[in-house]
């Protein structure tokens, strides 16, 4: 059994302790937040847990094996090298730091104390983005073009980051799923109306040295809820879709070729029913039990904060291209 301590019962917490105390190969025995309402209404799902305020009470603890953090952006990767420094593995909600130094340094810090680090890039252990990623490596949309990501709602919004490090950062560990490579530049724009210095809305293009794109959109300002993605084929299109707490995946077998455009069939593409969330946290008790390293490892969490550093220094320079 693994013995685990919950950071953080705020709004994504919640959901990681229900599916951790469901899990049979390991034991919630600490749940620590600085809200005593949160605490109490925690409470009720893990009843033989212990709960503090401070981090600290629980580091160290003889009876804690793993240590999971769902604790705001800015406090993820000091709270992730104190449980590793502690002896603790960790898994951390994404992205892992908001600096790419931070981020290299706890991947580095990870492997030398021979500690599991795995970041809750929770998409990529999504059935419907690996149903994509098999339709890719079939070859049945012909050459790869464009990739385009749309992830907007109402809120919530986030006092510590701006949109793209809240949001981009999922379609970002995507995109790095299905083709494979990192972008060799960005261009990014953002809209603050919410507060100044900090964008509620974003929009981004990555350029690829295969000669690949992807289009980004992210935003805490629409007013409907909407988690999209389309992969553009030479053969045929790909579209992932989240509504309503469905997920569908369909291939269009239509293109343009030239200047006409050739229409084709609309054919759904299954894949298996399986939360995300409770395959990432079996994931992570796998690779604890097992020592091997995590698909959603510190190496990959850092691809994605080199990208979105990025995507920040272009913002800065009023959406100048910038090598990431």
């Amino acid at each position: 059994m693994v013995r685990v301590a919950l950071l953080g019962a705020g709004r994504w917490g919640p959901n990681l302790l229900r599916t951790l105390v469901a899990q049979p190969a390991c034991v919630v025995t600490w749940v620590v937040d600085v809200d005593a309402s949160r605490r109490e209404a925690t409470s009720a799902l893990c009843p033989g847990a212990r709960f503090a305020v401070d981090p600290d009470a629980v580091l160290n603890a003889p009876d804690v094996d793993a240590v999971v953090v769902a604790t705001p952006t800015v406090t993820h990767a000091p709270l992730a090298a104190r449980a590793l420094e502690a002896g603790k593995h960790v898994l951390v909600e994404k992205p892992v730091a908001t600096r790419l130094v931070d981020a290299v340094a706890l991947d580095e810090l990870a492997q030398r104390r021979g500690l599991t680090l795995m970041v809750g890039h929770v998409y990529l252990f999504h059935p419907a983005v690996e149903a994509v990623k098999a339709e890719l490596d079939s070859a049945r949309l012909g050459e790869v073009r464009t990739l385009c990501f749309e992830r907007t709602n109402l809120g919530p919004v986030r006092a510590d980051v701006d949109a793209a490090w809240d949001l981009a950062a999922h379609d970002l560990s995507i995109a790095f799923e299905w083709l494979g490579e990192q972008p060799v530049a960005v261009s990014a724009v953002g809209v603050a109306v919410l507060k100044p210095g900090r964008a509620d809305a974003v929009t981004a293009t990555l350029r690829y040295a295969s000669g690949k794109t992807v289009a980004l959109q992210v935003s805490w300002l629409l007013p409907t809820k909407t988690r999209r993605a389309t992969v553009v084929g030479s053969r045929a299109m790909l579209r992932f879709q989240e509504s309503g707490g469905e997920a569908t995946v369909r291939r269009f077998e239509r293109r343009v070729d030239g200047d006409v455009v050739r229409d084709g069939p609309e054919v759904p593409v299954g894949f298996p029913g399986d939360e995300p969330l409770r395959r990432e946290v079996e994931h992570f008790l796998s690779c604890v039990e097992t020592g091997r390293r995590p698909k959603s490892d510190g190496a990959r969490a850092a691809d994605v904060v080199r990208v979105l550093e990025a995507m920040s220094r272009s913002m800065a320079a009023g959406g100048a291209e910038v090598t990431v």
